[in-house]
């Protein structure tokens, strides 16, 4: 059977938590531990995100969270049994982002549901640039 896109981010859906914005909003408050990461491409995460998240696109996830990889990122390897919230644009990329994370071993993967999309129209802030 032949899947599509929409096929895809629906059965990452099923196996993966999203968590909403203001959901975010309240970690953020309380000084949690987390880590926030933008999936998207470089050019959207400069064009506006959410303030302390950094940028991996979801295109080097897999050898940015692989501590063995050459294109490992340490702040994402070291981040395993701490909460990672992934989010893009609307909340696709961010759910099969957060799919194969679980699937690496991050033990509190979280998808924004909704993406910078939901988390601009409640009123939260972006930020331009790197």
């Amino acid at each position: 059977m032949t899947m599509s896109l929409g096929d895809f981010v629906a059965e990452a859906r099923r196996r993966i938590t999203e968590i909403t914005a203001d959901e975010v909003d309240l970690l953020l408050e309380n000084h949690e531990t987390i880590l926030l990461v933008d999936v998207r491409e470089p050019s959207e995460y400069e064009g506006g995100h959410i303030p302390g998240a950094i940028a991996i696109p979801r295109g080097v996830l897999e050898g940015a969270a692989d501590s063995q990889s050459k294109h490992r990122v340490g702040e994402l390897c070291a981040a395993r049994d701490k909460t990672v919230i992934v989010y893009c644009e609307s909340g696709g990329r961010s759910a099969l982002a957060a799919d194969v994370l679980q699937r690496m071993g991050f033990t509190a993967v979280r998808s924004l549901a909704g993406g910078c999309v939901l988390w601009e129209a409640e009123g939260y802030p972006l930020v331009a640039g790197c």
